[in-house]
């Protein structure tokens, strides 16, 4: 933590290094997220890179007093809401079917396991709120109070959003493993 304060003190400084340090150190959790949050590799690095180009564009108006990563994942969480909205609103032909499952390009292909696309697939049919809820904490490792004051509501909601959610990819997982079992 002490490594973010010092970042951060220096990015209001107007430090370039510690604009690329930040960008290095949370780059990689970030398109993690979006992509949970999206299930569109384009898009999601799409966010992140608005994310990140508006977070260098703050830095003379730069106030933070939580995490980094917190600030970041709350960023990439409205952005990605901002996408979904648009996409929403824009769809002409109907709801789009890609799942993600296959990946933009043929190096993902190689890196991605067969288990982590079945877990991306899974993901992706929860509810958008218990998708946001599971992924915050998982993957932004973000407290349960702060998820709460981002989907403006009850930490016992969130509980229960990242419970159920839990259950239901238990549920889905477990589903795939009985028929790759077989």
């Amino acid at each position: 933590m002490f490594d973010d304060q010092r970042l951060k003190w220096k990015f209001k400084r107007g430090s370039d290094e510690a604009l690329t340090l930040i960008y290095e150190k949370y780059l990689d959790s970030m398109l993690t997220l979006a992509l949970g949050l999206l299930n569109d590799a384009a898009a999601a690095e799409d966010v992140v890179q608005d994310v990140f180009v508006a977070f260098a564009q703050s830095r003379r108006s730069f106030q933070m007093w939580g995490s980094l990563s917190g600030y970041l994942a709350t960023s990439v969480v409205n952005r990605a809401r901002d996408y979904q909205r648009r996409r929403r609103r824009h769809a002409r032909l109907g709801p789009e079917l890609h799942t993600g499952a296959e990946p933009a390009d043929p190096g993902q292909a190689v890196i991605l396991s067969e288990q982590a696309r079945l877990l991306q697939e899974a993901v992706a049919q929860l509810p958008d709120e218990q998708r946001e809820v599971v992924l915050l904490r998982l993957k932004a490792d973000m407290k349960f109070r702060d998820i709460a004051r981002l989907q403006q509501t009850s930490i016992n909601t969130v509980l229960s959003r990242y419970r159920y959610g839990l259950e239901r990819l238990r549920s889905l997982l477990d589903g795939e493993v009985e028929k790759w079992g077989r």
